[in-house]
């Protein structure tokens, strides 16, 4: 593994769940337990808005060294923001299936601070 291959991976699952969540809007937030209205779809599209966008930075820090720092930051960022967000609304009665996806982001924050913030090279 290295930060190439790390970056590479984040995008393209990144990606499939933007384009999922667009797609087949109430299908993600029905592995937690969570109904979403055709009325209230809007908000599926948004979040596979950003999980585009999250894509694209992934896939534009392979081909900007430069910016590379700056990404592997944002992306710790908004994983450990989605995380926090995400065992909130565990509190607010969430089902506890919402803790494999805490996992998830946690180890990919474990990752990119490994791969991103200590070897700062994409090889």
């Amino acid at each position: 593994m290295n930060l190439r291959i790390l970056l590479t991976l984040h995008g393209l699952v990144t990606l499939a769940a933007g384009v999922v969540l667009i797609a087949a809007p109430g299908l993600v937030p029905s592995a937690v337990g969570i109904s979403v209205p055709e009325n209230a779809y809007l908000v599926c599209h948004l979040l596979g808005a950003a999980e585009l966008a999250v894509a694209f930075l992934s896939f534009a820090a392979l081909r900007q060294p430069e910016g590379i720092l700056l990404a592997v930051r944002t992306l710790i960022v908004f994983h450990g923001c989605a995380a926090a967000v995400e065992a909130y609304a565990f509190t607010r009665g969430l089902h506890a299936s919402i803790w494999a996806n805490v996992a998830l982001r946690l180890a990919v924050i474990a990752l990119f601070t490994h791969y991103g913030l200590r070897q700062k090279e994409l090889t």
